[in-house]
This record gives structure tokens, C-alpha cells and sequence, in this order.
């Protein structure tokens, strides 16, 4: 089923982001991860792949499993590197054949080694192209899109960023997921602009629990989020005077008010980056009132 119908027959939801193993010996240990996840009950599960596109094969390998062995409702992200149409159809084709009916439409990352975007082809420039062509070859297909809160580190202005959102909902997609953020004023501001726009398609918030200092550093330097001067300092105390699990403690306390906060304010649901590891986001959605999620 497309996920903007299962949004629409549910109440406030969890949903989760995995990316595969690059070596498949590690799969047990990474279906082992999602097994536990399951208790989470989420709507659905996106699975990314390497930059570059170089795990994509097994993205297509994951969804299936996850779609007939695990009972879940996968979505497989595709992007537009190294896409042509016969790659495209290739692709698209194997997951309708694997019933899975939904995907997320990103540009995409350079390759390793490469530090600007460079479109392998005219045709798949930006995100929006894939969302035309799945459109016209693939109308059963469910489709979402990333959007940015704090706005795109390659947009000049916040305007232009969220006009760029507007085109490739425009286009068909059905809904889109937030890069993510650690605080949930960039969310509703967020909302707000894309409303006066016109847009009135499901912003998904996207959020990533910090489980170290180490981690919010590495957030720092490689997706442009702003991580709030208070959590920062508090890790950093935390980190100092009680290790690793006093910091664990900090992100986590933020995590929850912050999932928390969202779904209380009217978000539809949140999407939580795991990282493959199912610990904190089990003790997070633990923590939600399961009258939050209609449970």
C-alpha cells in the first residue's frame, strides 16, 4: 500500500530508516536490529544506500526481505546518481515485481572522492525528475521527497530552498521527510512557510536520537543541522564529569521532549534515523504516552 494511504487510515505513527550492510555477512546481525524494531510497530521503513548508489543492489535485496519475511512496509530511496532511464526502469521494475510500492526520490550525494554534485546525466538532474518519470511510467508507485528545514547548505536563501520543495511535491509526490533537526521551532517555522506556498502535502519530521558527544560532532561536520548551543554544552559537561552514558543520558532526554513535543504540536509522525541500532529507539518511543500514538 502507498504510505500516503496508511497515513491516512492512521492515526500519529513512528516510522524508521535503516541503510543495509555493505558486506551481506552482516545481514544477520542487521535483521536481528530490525526484528527488535518491529516492536515499534512502525508505519513503514525507508532503506537508503551509499553514496554514489553503491549498495543499491542491496537495497533492493533488503526491501524484499523486509517486505515478505519481516512483515514490514518498506520504502526504497533511489536516486539520481548514476541513473538512466534503463537503470530506472531496472530498478523500479524489480521492486513492483517484489511488492513493494513505495520509494523515496532524492538527488543524491557525489560519489566518494567527488566534492560537488555533478549530474551523470541532463535527464535525472534533480530529485523532481525521478518524481516525473516514476509519475509517468509508475503510477501505482508511492513517492516521497527529503525536505529541509534549516534549508539546503547548496540554496542561497530559505525561499528558494522551499520553492525547490513545492516543485517536486507539485510534481507527485505524495509527501516529504525532514532532513533532521534538533530543534522543533525550524519545524514549524518550516510548516508554516511551505503553508503560505500552498503546500499542504505530509511534512514528515525527521529526527536522530545523539547518543555521544563523538556523534554530535560528526552530525556537525557532515549534514549542516544546527545542533542547539544548550544540548551541545550539556553533552560536553556530561561527557566530562560522568563518560559516555551520562552523555548517552543528555541526547536521549532531548530526543524524547522532542519527539514528544512534535507529535503533541501536530506532526503526523515522526521518522527516526536508527543508525542500525535499536536500543535508543526503542527506549524513546518506550518513553511516548501510547495515547500519543493511538495505542
Amino acid at each position: 500500500m502507498r504510505i500516503r494511504d496508511l497515513m491516512q487510515q492512521s492515526g500519529k505513527f513512528i516510522s524508521l530508516e535503516f541503510f543495509p550492510p555493505k558486506d551481506p555477512k552482516d545481514w544477520p546481525a542487521f535483521f536481528e536490529t530490525v526484528a527488535a524494531l518491529k516492536a515499534v510497530d512502525p508505519l513503514f521503513v525507508s532503506v537508503t544506500y551509499g553514496a554514489g548508489g553503491g549498495t543499491q543492489d542491496n537495497t533492493l535485496e533488503i526491501v524484499r526481505k523486509l517486505r515478505h519475511e519481516q512483515g514490514l512496509t518498506p520504502m526504497a530511496h533511489l536516486t539520481c546518481v548514476g541513473a538512466s532511464a534503463e537503470k530506472l526502469h531496472g530498478f523500479l521494475g524489480a521492486l513492483e515485481e517484489a511488492g513493494v510500492e513505495n520509494v523515496l526520490a532524492l538527488r543524491g550525494d557525489p560519489p566518494q572522492g567527488q566534492e560537488c554534485w555533478e549530474p551523470d546525466s541532463e535527464e535525472f538532474r534533480h530529485a523532481s525528475d525521478l518524481v516525473d518519470f516514476i509519475g509517468r511510467h509508475y503510477p501505482d508507485m508511492g513517492v516521497g521527497v527529503a525536505g529541509y528545514p534549516e534549508g539546503h547548505p547548496e540554496c542561497s536563501t530559505f525561499r528558494e530552498d522551499f520553492e525547490f520543495l513545492k516543485f517536486k511535491l507539485d510534481a507527485g509526490a505524495d509527501f516529504a521527510i525532514t532532513q533532521l533537526f534538533f530543534d522543533n521551532r525550524f519545524y514549524w517555522n518550516f510548516l508554516e512557510r511551505l503553508s503560505s506556498m500552498g503546500v499542504n502535502k505530509p511534512v514528515i519530521p525527521g529526527v536522530l536520537p545523539i547518543m555521544s558527544l563523538q556523534s554530535a560532532k560528526r552530525i556537525l561536520s557532515f549534514c549542516g543541522a544546527n545542533i542547539p548551543g544548550k544540548l551541545l554544552l550539556d553533552l560536553e559537561a556530561a561527557d566530562a564529569e560522568g563518560g559516555a552514558k551520562a552523555a548517552y543520558k543528555v541526547g536521549m532526554d532531548w530526543a524524547k521532549s522532542q519527539v514528544r513535543g512534535l507529535l503533541e504540536g501536530g506532526a503526523p509522525g515522526v521518522h527516526l534515523y536508527t543508525l542500525n541500532r535499536a536500543e535508543a529507539c526503542l527506549e524513546l518511543v518506550e518513553s511516548l504516552d501510547p495515547a500519543l500514538l493511538g495505542r
